[in-house]
């Protein structure tokens, strides 16, 4: 049998793999602006534990639990409900460094053989993506299926063993030092966890139930930390966490509880992006504006505060304007995927279909798991009279979001509709094997 390309082995992977609550699938929140605050954070980590920071993503979960887990060698997820519940960046830091160890230690190779023995829909996509992952190199093109994992299942898949964890101890303190972060922040989140071990599991943290620990575990750790020295908090970290921290809160708290909490931000500019955002969810785009101005005013060069200036603009139906903010967003950010594609939906939305289609294409390309990208794009292809890619996209942004069915019944028509043995037909096929019944 010939085989693919690599280049086309690439574009199979379109799904990330996501853990889901009993019955209901959990939603990654995709925003140019934390994730690039995460990356920051991360670099030095990885760099430390000899990973690459350009192929590993750090992607945030909805999900008021706080959690972080590893599922594959190219992505860190962490909850919302972690960000909001750790108070420093050495903190976060530092559970970055213990997942990051996970993957250095190799102690993923078990899950994927596990996966892969699996009959579920969730072994299948765990072994695609391993699978294209060894063959492209790439970790952004290596993700996995989300088709339902419940929650007795969720944690033996993200659970590791006790003598894991105590090996990614050791590691990740290591890796904190060598990125000239204090461990102490190691203990400080253990801290926050410690006693939960004692609990039912219902009433347990999600990381007390993926990350089994003990008190002698605690000693051990204290004692190895405590042998060295302190190290201060890293300026530069301190503001990007701050940052995240203050627009996620924005978005998911009360726009009230934001402008008084503004009040108390050590940042002129964080204070100003938390004021907009909150003055945006009160639909006082005037204010907004004037807010994320002021931020922009201190950070001139901030292709991200652009970005959110550009995402105000464009859900308070100023298209134009929008787009003509994203184009620059996209210039100061290098092309960052998640803003690439917001200035693809902003031209989509003016009604300029000749720029959209290629500016969504690119970022789809970037990012093959970016569900609102696909869905503009299968506008844009609709829309251009190419019902097949429209109906590939569509396929491949079910897959995403979890629904096999509708995904296979798009994937069949574009396999009816597309050149036998094409690219785009390749992608198609790949999904009805994945989610072949």
């Amino acid at each position: 049998m010939q085989r693919r390309p690599i280049k086309q082995l690439a574009c199979i992977a379109m799904c990330w793999i996501m853990m889901t609550m009993p019955a209901q699938a959990v939603t990654l929140l995709r925003d140019a602006g934390i994730e690039h605050g995460l990356s920051k954070l991360a670099a030095p980590i990885l760099r430390a534990a000899q990973l690459n920071p350009n192929q590993i993503k750090i992607l945030v979960v909805q999900d008021d639990q706080p959690n972080a887990f590893v599922t594959d060698p190219w992505h860190i997820f962490v909850t919302s409900g972690l960000i909001q519940r750790l108070e420093t960046a050495a903190q976060i830091q530092s559970v970055l460094a213990h997942e990051a160890a996970h993957i250095a230690n190799g102690h993923l190779s078990r899950r994927r053989a596990n996966a892969r023995a699996s009959q579920t829909a969730a072994g299948i996509g765990m072994a695609l993506a391993a699978a294209t992952g060894a063959l492209t190199n790439n970790g952004q093109a290596a993700t996995g299926l989300v088709l339902g994992l419940q929650s007795s299942a969720e944690r033996r898949f993200l659970s590791h063993t006790r003598a894991e964890e105590s090996a990614a101890d050791l590691a990740s303190v290591r890796i904190l030092r060598r990125a000239d972060v204090d461990p102490h922040a190691t203990l400080d989140v253990l801290r926050i966890f410690e006693g939960q071990e004692s609990l039912a599991a219902h009433r347990q943290d999600p990381y007390v139930r993926t990350h089994p620990f003990s008190r002698a575990r605690i000693r051990a750790l204290q004692a190895l930390i405590e042998t060295g020295p302190k190290i201060p908090p890293n300026a530069d970290a301190a503001y990007w966490y701050t940052r995240l921290q203050a627009k996620l809160s924005a978005f998911q708290r009360s726009p009230n509880w934001s402008l008084r909490r503004a009040k108390a931000d050590p940042y002129a500019d964080v204070a100003a992006l938390r004021r907009a955002v909150a003055h945006h969810r009160l639909a006082d785009l005037a204010s907004a504006l004037r807010e994320i101005d002021r931020a922009l005013a201190l950070r001139p060069k901030d292709g991200f505060l652009l970005d959110l200036k550009a995402e105000i603009l464009l859900k308070n139906r100023q298209f134009s304007e929008a787009a003509r903010v994203y184009a620059t967003a996209v210039t100061q950010t290098d092309g960052h995927a998640l803003v690439l594609g917001g200035h693809g939906r902003a031209l989509l939305a003016n009604g300029d279909l000749t720029n959209a289609l290629p500016v969504l294409v690119s970022a789809r390309t970037k990012d093959v798991a970016d569900a609102r990208v696909l869905r503009d794009l299968a506008v844009a292809y609709a829309r251009s009279k190419k019902p097949g890619m429209a109906s590939v996209v569509t396929a491949e942004r079910y897959m995403i979001q979890g629904r096999p069915n509708d995904a296979r019944l798009h994937a069949k028509r574009a396999a009816d509709q597309l050149p036998r043995g094409s690219e785009a037909w390749n992608r198609a096929m790949d999904v009805l094997h994945a989610t072949k019944p």
